[in-house]
C-alpha cells in the first residue's frame, strides 16, 4: 500500500523540475512512510511513496522494467491478491522475475497486456505507467475504487496522484473552488468523476485513463451489470455459494510479510470475516495461531449511550463476546470522548480527507483507532460494504425509503445532517439532486421480466454500491493511510459483488430481515447474539461534554468570515443555543462540518470562484 504521483508534459522537460515531484511525493509520505522515490525521463516524472507489505526489500519503486534503459515505469500502490498465478502465468509466457513482489507481476503483465492489463488483476488497486517508447502514460483504478486516483490537466498534459495534495504541489494546480465543487460536497450525492477542487478529477472505478500526443481516453473496463441468478442455484445453493465466496475473498487477502489484523465491531459482517480469517490462519499456522482483533469505544459509552437513527446498542459486549467465540487475541481501544475536541487530531483528518465533507467525531476517532492499531499491525481487514452488498441498510426494507424519489440515504443524512450553505450563493442544489439521481437510475442494469420489487431493489443496491460505498471507502483509505495503516475489504470483491448483485432479492430477504444471506452463510462462525444482532453504525461518543465542546468549536468556526460567507448562520445558530444533551443527531453533525470547513479553508486556502 503506498502513495502515487507524476506528471506527464508533451511541451516541457520535467528532468528540469525535479523539485516539483520530489515535493509532489513528499507530500505522500504518510501513505508511504517507508521509502520512496522518484523517476525523471524526457516527458513524465513519477513519484512514489512506500509502505512495504509484501517482500519488504524486492518492491522498490518507481520500478523500471530495467534499470539502465526502461522502456516502462511503474508507480502502483495497493495489492494484487491473485498476484502468485499471475506470476506463474506470465513466466509460461516467456518473463523473468528479479523480486517476489506484487508489483513486478503488475509491471510484466502491463508489458503482457498493454492498456488490457486490469481485467486480469484481482484485488484493490491505483497505479501509473509511463511507457516509455510510446509516450503513453496509463492510469488504472480497480473495479469498486477501493484505492483513489486523482488527476488534472496541465500544461502539454497531466498530473496525477493518489490524493489531490500531491496535485497542488504542482505549480499548474491551484486549489480552486467553485459552484459546481460546493454542489458536489454537499450535495452528499457522491458521484465519481469530478470532486470538490475545480479541475481535479478522479479516474472513474472499474476505469482506466490513457494520455498520449492524440488527447485523453477514458474507458470502464467493469462495471456492475444484471445477470439472471443460476436457476440451479436454490436458497442452500446460494448460501454455499455466498460463504464460499466471502472465504475465498478472505483467505486470498491474508498474505503479509508484516504484522496483520482484524477490525470486530461485534457486528454481523466483522465477526463473519474475522471468523474466516482466523479459521485460515490456524490452517496455515497451526492450531494455536490467534489473529488480533481490534474494537473502539469510549471511556463514558457504557453510562452515556442512547440511541439515535443510526445506533441501537452499545457495541463493546458483543465485540468481546465474538472475539471469545472465535478465539482471537481481541483488544478493545478505548478514546477519551474529550481527545475528540482536540484541534490538532481534528486537524490531521481534515488534512487526509482534502475534503470539508465526513462525520466529525466519528472521522477523528477512527483516525485514532487507526493509530493505535499501526504501532502493532500494518495490515487491518475490514468488513466494509457487506450492507451494500447484502441488502444491510434500512433504506432496504423501510417502505417510506423505497417510495422516495430520490438518493435513500438521504432521508437520514439530507438537509438536516449536511451543513446548510449560504442562500445567497444560490447552488440550487435540490434541482441538482434531482437531475443527478434521474441520471443515476437510468444508468442502473435490469433484467428482463423483473418483478416491481425487485426492480426497485436493484436501483437501490446499485446506488448504495456505485454512490454510498465510494464515500465510505475513501473514508477508510484516507484515514488508515494517515496512519500508515493498509485496510483490506474482501466484502469488494468483485466476484462477491457481481453475485450478489444478480441474486434475487426474495433469497436476499428470504428470512425477511436485513442480510439473509450473510447471516445464513455465517452459521457456526459468529455467536448467536452477533448473528442476530439489528445493523448498528460506527459507534458516536454521546458525552454531553463532547457536545458542549463542539458547540463552542462550531461558534469559533462561525467567527471566521469565509465560513459566515459558505455558510447558513440562521440554520447554524440554534444548534448552538440547545443544551448539548438534547442536541440531535442531524443538527450535531452540522456542527462537525462547520467545524470541518473552518479547519478545511484555514488549511487548503483555496481560492473560492463563487
Amino acid at each position: 500500500m503506498c502513495g502515487i504521483t507524476g506528471w506527464v508534459s508533451f511541451r516541457h522537460d520535467p528532468r528540469t523540475q525535479a523539485p516539483v515531484i520530489d515535493a509532489m511525493t513528499s507530500t505522500l509520505t504518510p501513505r508511504g512512510p517507508d521509502a520512496g522515490g522518484v523517476w525523471l525521463g524526457e516527458h513524465a516524472a513519477i513519484g512514489h511513496r512506500r509502505l512495504a507489505v509484501i517482500d519488504l526489500p524486492g518492491g522498490v519503486q518507481p520500478m523500471p522494467d530495467q534499470p539502465d534503459d526502461p522502456a516502462v515505469v511503474l508507480s502502483y500502490s495497493g495489492e494484487v491478491y491473485n498476484h502468485h498465478e499471475l506470476r506463474a502465468r506470465l513466466r509460461n509466457l516467456g518473463h523473468a522475475f528479479g523480486t517476489r513482489s506484487d508489483t513486478e507481476v503488475v509491471l510484466r503483465a502491463y508489458q503482457q497486456w498493454g492498456e488490457d492489463v486490469a481485467e486480469h488483476l484481482d484485488g484493490m488497486f491505483a497505479f501509473a505507467v509511463w511507457d516509455v517508447r510510446a509516450r503513453r502514460l496509463l492510469l488504472v483504478r480497480d473495479r469498486l475504487g477501493v484505492k483513489p486516483l486523482f488527476w488534472a490537466a496541465v500544461d502539454g498534459g497531466l498530473a496525477f496522484a493518489s490524493e489531490p495534495k500531491a496535485l497542488f504541489a504542482h505549480p499548474g494546480i491551484r486549489p480552486r473552488v467553485d459552484a459546481d465543487g460546493l454542489r458536489e460536497a454537499y450535495s452528499l450525492l457522491f458521484n465519481t468523476g469530478p470532486t470538490v477542487w475545480s479541475g481535479v478529477r478522479e479516474v472513474e472505478p472499474g476505469g482506466t485513463l490513457v494520455l498520449d500526443r492524440d488527447g485523453v481516453r477514458e474507458r470502464r473496463y467493469w462495471q456492475l451489470a444484471a445477470r439472471p441468478h443460476p436457476r440451479e442455484d436454490d436458497r442452500d445453493t446460494t448460501v454455499d455459494r455466498v460463504r464460499h465466496l466471502v472465504a475465498a475473498a478472505a483467505h486470498s487477502q491474508l498474505e503479509a510479510d508484516v504484522p496483520l489484523c482484524s477490525l470486530l465491531s461485534g457486528g454481523i459482517d466483522s465477526t463473519v470475516l474475522t471468523a474466516l480469517l482466523a479459521g485460515e490462519l490456524r490452517r496455515r499456522e497451526g492450531p494455536g495461531e490467534r489473529i488480533r482483533s481490534y474494537a473502539v469505544d469510549y471511556s463514558d459509552q457504557a453510562e452515556q449511550f442512547t440511541g439515535d437513527v443510526l445506533r441501537t446498542g452499545h457495541d463493546t459486549p458483543y465485540a468481546t463476546e465474538a472475539g471469545a467465540y472465535i478465539g482471537t487475541d481481541h483488544s478493545t481501544v478505548v478514546l477519551d470522548p474529550l481527545a475528540l475536541l482536540d484541534l490538532e487530531h481534528r486537524r490531521a483528518v481534515v488534512v487526509a480527507r482534502d475534503s470539508p465533507i465526513g462525520v466529525g467525531d466519528m472521522d477523528t476517532s477512527l483516525y485514532l483507532l487507526f493509530g493505535e492499531i499501526r504501532r502493532h499491525s500494518t495490515v487491518a481487514l475490514s468488513g466494509e460494504a457487506a450492507d451494500e452488498v447484502f441488502g444491510g441498510y434500512p433504506w432496504f426494507h423501510n417502505p417510506k425509503a423505497l417510495a422516495a424519489p430520490t438518493f435513500p440515504w438521504l432521508l437520514v443524512t439530507g438537509d438536516e445532517a449536511a451543513m446548510p450553505l449560504n442562500p445567497e450563493l444560490d447552488l440550487r442544489i435540490g434541482e441538482f439532486r434531482e437531475d443527478t439521481y434521474r441520471d443515476a437510475l437510468a444508468a442502473v442494469p435490469h433484467t428482463d421480466g423483473e418483478t416491481a420489487t425487485e426492480h426497485r431493489q436493484r436501483e437501490m443496491q446499485h446506488l448504495s454500491l456505485t454512490r454510498w460505498l465510494r464515500q465510505l471507502l475513501h473514508r477508510k483509505d484516507r484515514l488508515s493511510m494517515a496512519q500508515g495503516l493498509e485496510v483490506r475489504v474482501p466484502y469488494c470483491d468483485h466476484r462477491l459483488v457481481e453475485y450478489a448483485f444478480s441474486t434475487p432479492w426474495s433469497l436476499k430477504s428470504f428470512d425477511g430481515r436485513e442480510k439473509s444471506l450473510l447471516r445464513a452463510a455465517g452459521a457456526g462462525l459468529a455467536p448467536d447474539s452477533v448473528l442476530h444482532r439489528p445493523k448498528n453504525h460506527y459507534p458516536a461518543t454521546h458525552h454531553p461534554d463532547y457536545k458542549r465542546g463542539l458547540q463552542d468549536l462550531a461558534r469559533d468556526a462561525l467567527a471566521t468570515e469565509q465560513v459566515r460567507a459558505l455558510a447558513d448562520e440562521t440554520l447554524i445558530k440554534p444548534c448552538l443555543d440547545t443544551p448539548p444533551e438534547r442536541l440531535q443527531w442531524g443538527h450535531r453533525l452540522r456542527l462537525e462540518r462547520v467545524v470541518d470547513l473552518a479547519l478545511w479553508l484555514d488549511h487548503h486556502r483555496p481560492e473560492l470562484v463563487l
